[in-house]
């Protein structure tokens, strides 16, 4: 249960210093994802508007900026800036609970004040809920989840396969994962927002009061990112492992 929890790790300045880069990490991801967001709606004068043309902005701007965050702490923390992607590397033993415990803490801290600084940054009235995740209008609640759920899914899976798996391509994990990530976006941006990540909504959410249906922004991301990660660990890491030893 020790090795488990890792209690350990709250005076170990490695843990920290590690923590502190999800923190770095995940406010420039939030920053540069939501400012995608809120120049693309000022840019079209509508900040409600949904196009074509935004939604690859915003694409662009999360794959693009999760992308170059990636490669920047990957070596320093593993880099995750998602609290399903380091809820889903406890479950799988990769770090224990106490250091998942204090890098979610990080990414929300980190996420929080990118979309505190973003509203302080620009005028009043142009903030469009400073990319709040919503569900669609036509989106059931368990829609929403079930989306939620099957985005997360791909994003993790795909990092456990390229920045996990040693036999993966480990010098392409950043561009794949962006890619992932903008992916993702494209199918999910208009029926829940395409959140992936509890960190990315709740901040934005606690600067712009935007509760509505929140839970489902975490309970989606958990689960999906759960499921890829023990799917993978189970299956495929096992496979690659017996391949190897024959």
């Amino acid at each position: 249960m020790h090795n488990i929890l890792m209690i350990n790790d709250l005076n170990d300045r490695d843990a920290w210093l590690a923590s502190l880069a999800e923190f770095i990490a995940t406010f420039c991801f939030v920053f540069l994802g939501v400012g995608a967001v809120v120049s693309s709606g000022i840019f079209l004068g509508n900040e409600e508007t949904v196009t074509a043309g935004r939604i690859l902005v915003i694409a662009l701007g999360h794959g693009i900026g999760i992308a170059i965050m990636v490669a920047a702490t990957a070596r320093i923390s593993g880099a995750h800036l998602n609290p399903a992607v380091t809820f889903s590397m406890v479950l799988t033993c990769k770090i224990g609970v106490t250091k998942g415990a204090m890098y979610i803490v990080a990414q929300i801290l980190g996420a929080s004040l990118a979309a505190f600084l973003m509203q302080a940054i620009i005028p009043n009235g142009l903030e469009g809920g400073l990319g709040s995740h919503a569900l669609a209008n036509n989106i059931s609640v368990g829609a929403g989840l079930l989306t939620e759920m099957v985005l997360t899914f791909i994003l993790v899976f795909v990092i456990f396969a390229t920045a996990v798996d040693p036999r993966g391509p480990g010098h392409l994990a950043p561009f794949a994962i962006g890619m992932a990530v903008m992916v993702d976006i494209f199918v999910g941006l208009p029926l829940t927002g395409a959140s992936m990540n509890p960190a990315r909504t709740i901040g934005p959410a606690w600067a712009a009061g935007v509760w509505a249906d929140h839970w489902v922004f975490w309970v989606g991301p958990l689960s999906g990112g759960a499921i890829a990660a023990l799917l993978y660990q189970c299956a495929f890491a096992r496979k690659s492992t017996d391949q190897t030893d024959a």
